[in-house]
């Protein structure tokens, strides 16, 4: 509930200063390559599997700010999977497992973006943020299911193509990562307490994905 609280007064805050400066409402879909993630804790616990490719979705509310700045809210989601061959020693005496794991990952981040207009119509842009990284997964062999939520950043470039006043094309490539996001615990744990195994692997998360910029009408240019 604070989370929400906090995200919701981010929302409003440019929300507020919106109507005095320009405003833009960002989409974005894309396709996001693969990711391998491991960790090898010892020879008996260790997990190694791929997050697979995939289709992921969102928007972000953007205030621009004078010399062409911007900052962001961003909220992205992708629907996955992840199989993986993983060990604990301590729960099941060395026996092997492997799952295809059911994984919802889900990006709020607050990014920075640097525009440089060329023209009326083409708008390059790079920017960064951070954020939290938000992963759910279910074990599909014992139902079982698991949230952690994770310190994330990103950095990502691209253009605008104005095609009306208030109407533009984005295209842009980024790359997402989530530190220590991949763990035992999340992926691994079957019911036990403790299950699973201890040390982290970090991921990372390249996409190309297009949409649309909408410049909120009380903003003139």
């Amino acid at each position: 509930m604070k989370k929400l609280i906090v995200t919701l007064s981010f929302v409003c805050g440019f929300a507020a200063i919106g109507f005095a400066q320009e405003l833009r409402f960002n989409t974005y879909a894309g396709y996001i390559f693969k990711d391998k993630v491991d960790s090898y804790y010892s020879s008996s616990s260790y997990y190694n599997g791929q997050i697979q490719d995939g289709f992921r979705w969102g928007a972000g509310i953007e205030y621009h700010i004078p010399m062409r700045g911007a900052v962001e809210i961003q909220y992205l989601r992708q629907d996955t999977n992840a199989p993986t061959v993983y060990q604990d020693g301590g729960i099941f005496g060395g026996q092997i497992q492997n799952t295809n794991f059911d994984l919802a990952i889900n990006w709020l981040m607050l990014n920075g973006t640097r525009y440089f207009q060329v023209n009326k119509t083409v708008e390059p842009f790079a920017g960064a943020g951070f954020g939290m990284g938000i992963f759910n997964v279910a074990n599909p062999d014992n139902g079982n299911e698991n949230s952690a939520t994770k310190f994330a950043w990103n950095v990502r470039g691209g253009s605008n193509f104005w095609v009306a006043d208030n109407i533009a094309i984005r295209l842009q490539a980024s790359l997402y990562s989530a530190t220590q996001a991949m763990g035992g615990g999340l992926y691994f744990g079957t019911g036990g307490t403790g299950a699973g195994v201890s040390s982290y692997s970090t991921m990372y998360q390249f996409g190309l994905e297009g949409g649309l910029v909408f410049r909120m009408p009380q903003a003139g240019r």
